[in-house]
């Protein structure tokens, strides 16, 4: 058993016709409690600032891009780690970076880190 917050593999499988494939999810454990496993990516603080110097973008831009207030913005980034305070904003600055073409790349042994999306490249 897993510390609250701490990763933790969810499994099922899922069924296309004949085939039944496996499927695996890293979430927390906060997330599994609240039903909502498959929903929650891992995102650090770090690859949220990486992601708007890599944009070019202030925290204003920032805040207004993702339709979070500034203080939100300043706040969030202030801290170290995973993305804290509600799910909704934290995806709501994940959708606004992904939609300006940043990919977030995830922890696989070599760091977590973000690129802009080829199509999106000069």
């Amino acid at each position: 058993m897993s510390e609250f917050g701490k990763p933790v593999a969810a499994a099922g499988t899922v069924s296309f016709g004949i085939v039944v494939a496996p499927v695996v999810a890293l979430c927390d454990t906060f997330s599994i409690a609240r039903g909502n496993a498959l929903s929650i990516r891992k995102v650090s603080i770090r690859q949220i600032k990486a992601a708007r110097a890599l944009l070019a973008w202030s925290q204003e831009q920032m805040a207004e891009q993702s339709s979070v207030s500034v203080p939100t913005v300043k706040r969030i980034e202030a801290a170290d780690g995973p993305i804290g305070g509600r799910d909704d904003t934290a995806q709501k600055l994940i959708a606004a970076l992904e939609e300006a073409g940043i990919e977030f790349i995830p922890e696989n042994g070599s760091g977590a880190g973000v690129r802009l999306r080829k199509d999106i490249q000069n």
